[in-house]
């Protein structure tokens, strides 16, 4: 099945009624299409509202034949390749067509793409930042919160547009004006199959942007496969020409040899952090905009919540939400960028990941673990198993705050990042995280005897 950017007329099936599925329906019905919305789950009252006020039927609970009889079929970013729906398309001979492939014809504005396994939001939201203080029009949109669907037709003059691996790997013809790959480690391995395969899903805006400029990790050009690319790289402590440079001795980031920005310019906390900036700012100087007021913006950025957000400074001791950190590189990252020692809250529903790798670094980084949700238990049991024994179980949030509160002394940090999901006791990380946040607050905060 091939995409064709004049839909009017046709009919147009979207698999999916999450928000980024209900905003591709409405914009095809804008376009002129018959469309049709399936969902193999509930569809919410919100959504329902909104595909109804636009005159599109729906159905929920299942992918019946009438879903499958469109001129193009459109499947949301969620589905795994191995999705039944999937493979009954399959059998049909069809290929259905991805989100970014057809809403991107639609899309005006000059977009930046960024990916990675970590550091995806704040760094697309302070691209966004620092070019609208170079007075442009710039959205943030994708993951970080409106679907890019939303912004066909806009005047914008950029979009800084956070993807994921899911949607980049159902895109096959996109153009970027620009791209960022923040980062690579092991993620969503049960849902791609492989880390490989992972990896050659976020290898694919190295494609889409090769008209434009891609900035990446040096450590991530052989997995992205980046040999031959246009890409500028990212590392610490090594200038040459061709990349850009995080500097520790001068607390600075430099590109080509110029620099970008000091450190204390930023509010952010963490070296990760620092990366995120520099890649901010390398897109900055890679379109050409004004450098010195984006640089002069960035003590205004205040970063996304829940990603190494500090909750509470009190008494020597910084409670540091970093919710956001769903996967065990992303809680190796905040343990290492932050200065000082831990007391790490880690747990949650897991991804299949192999908690042997934590042991090294909460060695290195933290005084003591707390363990929480459904895996506490392998967690414990693979720690013991490789050496690690400064731990505690925990069992929930509430009993891991209190604990940190009453381990914690001047100089520590008690570090929320969980390495897995938060599904097991939340309906999301900024449910956990603000619920980590208010028991801080309460136990930390305020005049509470937690002895």
């Amino acid at each position: 099945m091939s995409y064709k950017k004049d839909i009017t007329g046709l009919d147009v099936t979207v698999l999916g009624a999450g928000l980024s599925g209900v905003s591709i329906a409405l914009l095809a019905r804008r376009l002129g299409a018959r469309v049709f919305v399936s969902d193999a789950g509930g569809i919410s009252d919100r959504a329902a509202a909104s595909l109804g006020s636009a005159g599109i039927e729906y159905e929920q609970g299942g992918h019946t034949e009438r879903s499958m009889a469109a001129d193009v079929i459109v499947v949301g970013s969620g589905f795994p390749p191995d999705a039944p729906v999937i493979g009954m398309l399959a059998d049909r001979g069809v290929v259905p067509v991805g989100e970014l492939d057809f809403v991107m014809p639609h899309i005006t504005s000059r977009v930046i793409g960024v990916t990675g396994s970590n550091g995806k939001t704040t760094t697309t939201s302070l691209i966004g930042h620092l070019i609208r203080s170079c007075g442009v029009k710039c959205a943030a949109a994708g993951n970080i919160g409106s679907p890019i669907a939303d912004f066909a037709g806009s005047d914008c003059g950029y979009i800084a547009l956070e993807l994921s691996s899911f949607q980049l790997h159902w895109a096959e013809s996109i153009v970027l004006a620009g791209a960022a790959v923040t980062n690579l480690a092991p993620d969503h391995i049960d849902w791609h199959g492989s880390y490989e395969k992972y990896a050659a899903a976020k290898a694919k805006i190295l494609t889409f942007a090769e008209g434009g400029f891609t900035i990446l990790q040096r450590r991530d050009a052989g997995a992205l496969r980046a040999s031959g690319t246009n890409a500028r790289y990212l590392e610490w402590d090594s200038r040459s020409d061709d990349s850009i440079t995080l500097d520790h001795g001068e607390r600075a980031a430099f590109m080509s040899g110029s620099k970008l920005f000091d450190f204390d310019e930023t509010k952010l906390i963490g070296s990760h952090n620092m990366e995120n900036t520099a890649m901010a700012m390398a897109a900055v100087r890679m379109l050409g905009l004004d450098e010195t007021a984006a640089r002069d913006s960035l003590p205004s950025y205040e970063a996304p919540p829940h990603r190494c957000s500090l909750v509470l400074s009190k008494g020597g001791v910084r409670y540091i939400d970093d919710s956001k950190g769903t996967n065990i590189a992303a809680s190796v990252t905040a343990m290492s960028s932050i200065e000082g020692p831990h007391i790490v809250i880690l747990g949650g529903r897991g991804k299949g990941e192999d908690y042997s790798s934590l042991a090294g670094p909460l060695k290195k980084y933290a005084k003591h673990a707390l363990l929480i949700g459904e895996e506490s238990g392998a967690m414990a049991s693979i720690l013991s198993g490789v050496g690690y024994g400064s731990f505690t179980e925990a069992r929930d949030m509430e009993n891991a705050v209190r604990a940190a509160v009453c381990m914690a002394r001047p100089g520590d940090s008690v570090l929320l990042s969980p390495a897995c999901t938060s599904w097991d006791a939340y309906a999301n990380y900024k449910e956990r995280g603000d619920h980590f946040a208010s028991l801080v607050l309460r136990y930390a905060g305020g005049e509470y005897d937690v002895r």
